[in-house]
């Protein structure tokens, strides 16, 4: 390997170490398979830009391009499969989108795409900008503060989720890269020699000083700060993120949103999560509500509010409850270790909570969300919480009076790009439907019929393409179920949100409860007045239906004072299954029977599993390998011809003896250079007439005139001259002296054209066409003998000749 693809190896290497300090922001990593692909490609493109004979700043130029064409293939394949402006268009939207979750979310975030890219995108321009400085310009010391930036963004990011370990591997691999920059600028130089015993000259390697020096320096780094007083910041450590202040008023940091539940659904675990207890006839119905989402902007329902005020002691009366004298449902909580980044899971609506530091804790008092202050807020926590018991029959909810104006221009805005398919088959399903809450549960019982099916290999996502494919195959998990009828319920002007947290847990023995890694959920949240915001289930076999969606008596003139007990139907809860190895909280989940292999082959969206941008990426490939397959077949002959072609022997005080077949491979390289160059061959002329032909045409200097001549005579002795006469000539340094001859005279586009296109690589057809020419006949001659053996036997059967008559006695 030269130096210099050792460079391009060790700078792309640094780069991927260094990345690893990015881990800790995102839920997942498989997004790092991704950036190291991309720094993989990089360094390829940049490697084979310096082959050519181009400028140097088109080498980084050449490479942002590859750049941005991975990032529209690898976020952008909604757009189309081929680059254009439906793409780039897609590729904003989607970096729009990460900008704004890096607002909305806290570390570690969710791995959504606008996240994902602007990842891999800044890791691809760290690989760019190291590649440029280090190999490009071979200037490695100075790579460093690209892969500081780095390590410096990704770390503070981080905040007490970073470690030391990545400033390590960070810190070895641009050490790496400047070792191998030293021994680039020493092999320049020549070999270093010193003297050895007796006066003796050997050939040693540079001394290891230098990697001695950097070792110790990154150990000073790693163990100095352990024995020293702490300081408030530095490198390895950038402390936690501030709270805020404890004044009311500060700045909401999202942590659960509705998109952060996808990795968790899609990839459940039995891990206990919480436990509590409930004094609740129906506390098995109970569903944990850690917040909702209130805004919709055709990408992703988010949290509207950005402000908060401190947590009080009573919560305010919930939005829109007429009458606060309910009965009350107390409970108490505690909180595992495996729960973290998460707002305060309680029964809605909540009226008071008790925690042990209500400093750590803020209030969203619109949604009623109560958000942590930082992450480590909820980690072992115990707090009790005291609930309104809210029980609406369906027919007070049917004579509930119109949501308030306010109410209704939040809660049923829509963004203008919202696919048609939405409103048209909301007001398709909802025909019958006279009022709102009938209308909400045409829409339920028509989610929870059979056309429905719940799958969590479903690509994820919220937004108005990803609702109107929903409606189209049909097939989803609980996030597809409620945005979707969030957003049909809000375009039938029914005020509408997205409330996400846990199903009711399971039952452990009298009114204790735990939640697992299995429950996480979504769910539309509807007003009504009078009663404020109502749960309700579109997701089939999961979940648990609210008892004012059950089937009950036609509408009356006057509201009811009694629930209604009749039996659930059956679009509102799935039927249970006969089984008798399934407890009734596996029946309510429809985990009875044979266990769906998607949810262990589902994860995360990447572009990776996309087979449209597999697809295009190994045509693209293909193509690439078919063009640049003269140039590569090109490269590998002329290195063979010139591999031991005169070269001196290490550590030798001469040239070489030639074999005659190195000879005469000199003497073809320099025929198939001119030949790529603009000469062809002219096989009638000796090799000392063909060189004088090169040299004429191309006007060759005196030193290439010189080397071509000595090629040329070295041929005609191999051919003409009496054996056992050895070749000495550094035949190979000739070589290319006459290569450098013809390069400057064929100018720029010859020299592009003969490195990608070489016209001497004919010969490789013709090879092929021997080749394929000699199978056919090595195949036909074959089943020739074949049929021959076959029917050699019959034939000597049938052309026997009779036997003659025996003559008569």
């Amino acid at each position: 390997m030269t130096t210099r693809a050792k460079l391009t190896v060790y700078s792309a290497l640094a780069t991927a170490l260094a990345s690893l300090c990015l881990l800790p922001l995102l839920t997942t990593r498989s997004w790092l398979t991704h950036a190291v692909l991309v720094i993989a490609v990089l360094a390829a493109v940049g490697a084979g830009l310096r082959r050519s004979p181009l400028y140097r700043w088109t080498v980084p130029v050449g490479q942002l391009l590859v750049l941005l064409l991975l990032m529209l293939l690898g976020f952008a394949g909604a757009g189309g499969i081929l680059p254009g402006p439906a793409t780039m268009r897609v590729l904003d939207q989607v970096f729009a989108s990460g900008l704004d979750d890096i607002q909305q979310y806290a570390i570690p975030a969710p791995p959504t795409p606008g996240l994902r890219l602007i990842l891999v995108s800044a890791v691809g321009l760290i690989a760019v900008a190291v590649d440029t400085v280090a190999v490009t310009y071979r200037r490695a010391a100075l790579a460093g503060l690209p892969l500081l930036a780095l390590y410096s963004i990704g770390n503070g990011l981080a905040g007490d989720h970073g470690s030391w370990v990545w400033f390590a591997v960070a810190a070895a691999g641009y050490l790496l890269l400047l070792f191998v920059e030293g021994q680039d600028r020493v092999s320049r130089w020549g070999r270093i020699f010193r003297g050895g015993a007796r006066g003796m000259v050997n050939a040693e390697t540079v001394n290891p000083g230098g990697r001695q020096v950097g070792i110790l320096a990154l150990a000073v780094a790693m163990v100095l700060p352990a024995v020293l007083p702490q300081w408030g910041g530095g490198l390895l450590h950038s402390g936690p993120a501030g709270s805020g202040g404890t004044g009311g008023g500060s700045v909401a940091t999202s942590l659960d949103p509705l998109v952060s539940l996808e990795a968790a659904i899609t990839k459940p675990t039995d891990a206990e999560l919480l436990s509590y207890t409930l004094d609740s006839t129906l506390a098995d119905q109970t569903y944990l509500r850690t917040g909702s989402l209130d805004q919709f902007d055709g990408t992703n329902w988010r949290l509207a509010s950005t402000t908060v005020n401190d947590l009080p002691a009573t919560l305010p009366l919930p939005e829109g409850l007429h009458d606060a004298n309910v009965p009350r449902i107390e409970g108490d909580f505690q909180v595992s270790d495996r729960l973290e980044n998460s707002w305060l899971p309680m029964p809605y609506p909540a009226a008071s909570v008790q925690v042990p530091n209500r400093g750590d804790w803020r209030l969203d008092p619109l949604t009623r969300t109560v958000l942590p202050a930082n992450d480590k807020a909820i980690r072992g926590l115990r707090y009790h919480v005291s609930a309104l018991d809210l029980r609406p029959t369906a027919n007070e909810l049917r004579q509930a009076p119109s949501a308030p104006s306010s109410i209704r221009e939040h809660y049923t805005a829509v963004p203008s790009d919202l696919p048609s398919v939405v409103s048209e088959q909301a007001r398709k399903v909802t025909s019958g439907a006279q009022n709102d809450y009938d209308r909400a549960m045409a829409l339920v019982n028509w989610f929870t019929g059979p056309d429905f099916k719940y799958d969590t290999s479903v690509s994820a996502g919220t937004g108005s393409n990803a609702i109107a494919v929903f409606l189209r195959d049909r097939r989803g998990f609980c996030v597809h179920f409620a945005s979707t009828m969030a957003a049909m319920a809000r375009s039938l002007k029914i005020p509408a949100r997205v409330a996400v947290g846990f199903t009711p847990g399971d039952n452990k023995g009298g009114n204790v409860y735990s939640v697992t890694g299995r429950m996480y959920h979504a769910w539309p949240e509807l007003y009504f007045s009078g009663y404020g915001w109502l749960r309700f289930e579109p997701t089939p076999s999961r979940g648990t239906p609210t008892r004012y969606t059950e089937t009950s008596s036609a509408p009356t003139t006057a509201p009811t004072q009694q629930a209604t007990a009749a039996p659930q139907t059956a679009s509102a809860a799935p039927a249970p299954s006969a089984s008798s190895d399934c407890t009734a909280k596996q029946r309510q989940l429809g985990d009875c029977g044979p266990k769906s292999k998607a949810a262990a082959q589902a994860g995360e969206e990447s572009w990776l599993l996309s087979g449209q941008v597999l697809g295009t990426l190994a045509a693209v490939l293909a193509v690439l390998a078919l063009l640049l397959l003269p140039m590569l077949w090109r490269t590998a002959v002329r290195r063979r011809r010139l591999g031991r072609s005169g070269r001196r022997r290490p550590g030798g005080d001469g040239p070489t003896e030639l074999t005659d077949a190195q000879v005469l491979a000199a003497w073809d390289e320099l025929v198939d250079s001119a030949w790529d160059l603009g000469i062809p061959p002219d096989e009638s002329r000796t090799p000392r007439s063909a060189a004088r032909r090169i040299t004429e045409k191309a006007a060759l200097d005196a030193d290439s005139a010189a080397a071509a001549g000595r090629v040329a005579l070295a041929t005609e002795r191999v051919l003409y001259a009496p054996p056992g006469q050895p070749t000495t000539a550094l035949l190979a340094a000739d070589v290319q002296t006459a290569r450098r001859g013809l390069q400057a005279h064929a100018g720029r586009a010859g020299r592009t054209r003969a490195l990608l296109l070489p016209p001497s690589s004919a010969q490789l057809w013709w090879r092929i066409s021997d080749a394929v020419r000699t199978a056919r006949t090595a195949v036909a001659t074959g089943a020739g003998r074949a049929g021959e053996a076959v029917s050699a036997p019959v034939r000597r059967v049938f052309t026997r000749r009779p036997k003659p008559d025996a003559p008569e006695s």
